[in-house]
């Protein structure tokens, strides 16, 4: 069973109320082999919402506490993105996920890559918060621009 980013199966739960639809991610959540979540309604966010960037490091670092989440409007939405990993991984581990594909970039999902935090869309190696504590939780983690079914 595998977690996916509920915004990759159509669900209008990204920062600006859209998505990020993929038709193959879509049919392995219609067949029944994933389960869609959004770690940001999860921890409680609106949708829409501010765009938000991990500032001071990546999702790791947030987990160190040597990093934090802010929006575009320097509102501190850390608490958010940690409670809202903490239900992904609680679903996760429930539904026995052996794997999560997640929406790339992002400051929750991001696998490998995420915005810098600067709002200028430049890229920095390193997990989102969600992503970083699946993987650290034995949940292996892809991307939706390196996934394979």
């Amino acid at each position: 069973m595998f977690l996916i980013s509920a915004c990759l199966c159509g669900i209008n739960c990204k920062y600006n109320g859209h998505n990020n639809f993929h038709p193959d991610l879509y049919r392995l959540f219609k067949c029944g082999a994933a389960l869609p979540v959004c770690p940001e309604q999860l921890g409680g966010l609106a949708t829409p919402r501010p765009a938000a960037e991990i500032q001071g490091g990546n999702g790791q670092d947030v987990w160190q506490k040597k990093a934090g989440v802010y929006t575009s409007d320097g509102m501190d939405v850390t608490l958010q993105f940690i409670k809202g990993a903490r239900e992904t991984l609680y679903i996760g581990q429930s539904i026995n996920a052996t794997r999560a594909i997640l929406k790339s970039f992002s400051p929750s999902c991001g696998v490998g890559y995420i915005y810098n935090g600067c709002f200028i869309a430049k890229k920095v190696a390193g997990h989102g918060v969600t992503a970083a504590l699946l993987e650290n939780n034995g949940i292996q983690v892809c991307s939706d621009k390196d996934y394979t079914v």
